[in-house]
């Protein structure tokens, strides 16, 4: 069955039916991927060019974003994209810690193939995945231990651990500070028991609100939750229960996040397993509606995310990318700030099954099949499965998307110095001015910004129109 939405439109809703912006409308109602992830546009591009480009920008690179991915997950929800490893029953140990030494390995590999990686100065290492809070205490001290001697974790590097709300224990959380961790993020998705059950979750509404309590007992500085939107029977009401629990809490930051039910393998802006998530194939879906569920409209969808963005902003939050909101004073998310803003834009490396590396020149994804990537580890390979190049015209798009995802000005003089012509020479004159006679962005001699319309509808622009 369709919702019918009940209260006021969202206020988008009048730029998606102005028939000059149909192309977005389109965009949104297929629901692909990808806000700040773009693929390359050079074909035939192979790892090693890929390990070259990053080893010349590593020379001289400011503070690089570095994650370690951990793929293993104790069961896998009914939206998951990304290629995991359920770990279950009485081996679950010997599985978790065989992850442990194909990551370190697979790093000392990286390490050997790109040298200029051990010196290279990292803002921020993101241990995520998968559920990498699953991990015995003794293989997260190993896999610790190991990057902070053979990477350029400094005193300045920022060390994020991401896990299930249910298996964040107070002796875990206790670890990780002794460990020097002091950001942890939890996809806790919704604090709506009865939405949580649909997702396939094997937590409770309640073990979120004891996880953001827990930890900020424990004292870590940044506990971060992921929020989705137009989940299956999910209502705005239910979204507004979400963010009574996040203010009522004091909850860091808080990443919201629609569901994208668009293969991220077929748009290529993201990473996927070689089956879809059960929530991706239509029969599934059907027989979901026909059973008496439901799934929000698009209007319903774009009303609960004005419900987020408003409440959090009114709550004193800053929205630094888009979606990304953190307390005042406390935000942007510093690995964001790394690779996407506009005077920044270094690189990631993503060590683990299913990272997605870049540098300026090019991207690489890892191979998703976990055969053939301990296969490509043991044998002592970059285990990428795929790389495309950014020709000249495609690094100065990338550029200027990435930083109209951060939903701040993008300066005119900054993209000069980088690419030696103004947002006002062509092609990008043209292409502003069209956006900004329809009301979604405005110019001045400074550069660019994104109206309330713009902010709303960042990712099909980005992915449409520059």
């Amino acid at each position: 069955m369709n919702r019918v939405l009940t209260g006021s439109e969202p206020r988008v809703w009048a730029a998606l039916q102005d028939p000059a912006n149909a192309h977005l409308l389109d965009y949104v109602t297929e629901d692909p991927f990808g806000a700040h992830v773009f693929p390359g546009n050079v074909p035939g591009y192979g790892v090693d060019d890929f390990l070259a480009d990053l080893s010349d920008q590593l020379t001289g690179t400011a503070p690089i974003h570095l994650w370690s991915y951990i793929p293993t997950c104790a069961y896998k929800c009914r939206f998951c994209q990304y290629p995991v490893v359920l770990v279950k029953g009485g081996r679950n140990e010997e599985k978790l810690s065989q992850w442990v030494d194909w990551n370190i390995r697979e790093a000392e590999i990286w390490l050997q193939r790109v040298p200029e990686l051990a010196n290279a100065p990292v803002g921020e290492f993101n241990v995520f995945g998968g559920t990498p809070s699953l991990l015995p205490e003794k293989d997260i001290r190993r896999l610790l231990g190991f990057y902070r001697e053979n990477f350029g974790l400094t005193e300045e590097t920022t060390i994020r651990f991401e896990g299930d709300p249910s298996t964040f224990t107070p002796a875990k959380l206790e670890t990780l500070r002794e460990l020097g961790c002091t950001k942890l993020s939890s996809g806790v998705q919704s604090f709506d028991d009865d939405v949580l059950r649909e997702c396939g979750r094997e937590h409770s509404a309640q073990m979120c609100v004891n996880f953001v309590r827990n930890a900020q007992a424990a004292g870590f500085e940044w506990v971060s939750i992921d929020l989705m939107y137009g989940l299956l029977d999910q209502t705005v009401d239910s979204v507004k229960r979400d963010l009574d629990v996040v203010l009522e809490n004091e909850v860091t930051a808080v990443v919201c996040t629609k569901l994208h039910l668009k293969s991220y393998a077929e748009t290529r802006t993201g990473v996927a397993g070689e089956q879809p998530a059960p929530w991706q194939l239509p029969q599934y879906r059907e027989k979901l509606v026909r059973d008496g569920h439901f799934w929000p409209a698009l209007q319903e969808q774009y009303r609960m995310r004005e419900v987020l963005t408003d409440g959090l902003r009114a709550a004193g939050y800053t929205e630094h990318p888009t979606m990304y909101f953190a307390r005042d004073g406390l935000g942007p998310e510093k690995w964001k700030s790394i690779m996407v803003d506009q005077d920044k834009q270094e690189a990631e490396v993503a060590i683990g099954l299913g990272g997605s590396s870049s540098c300026r020149a090019s991207e690489a994804i890892t191979d998703v099949n976990w055969k053939n990537y301990a296969q490509a580890v043991e044998a002592g390979r970059v285990p990428l499965g795929s790389a495309t190049g950014f020709d000249a015209g495609a690094q100065e798009a990338r550029a200027v998307k990435m930083a109209l995802s951060t939903l701040r000005p993008v300066r005119s003089d900054l993209h000069r110095a980088r690419y030696c012509r103004s947002l006002h020479d062509s092609p990008w004159r043209e292409k502003f001015g069209s956006l900004a006679e329809r009301g979604l962005v405005s110019v001045d001699a400074g550069g660019v910004s994104l109206t309330e319309d713009g902010e709303v509808l960042v990712e099909a622009i980005i992915n449409t129109e520059l």
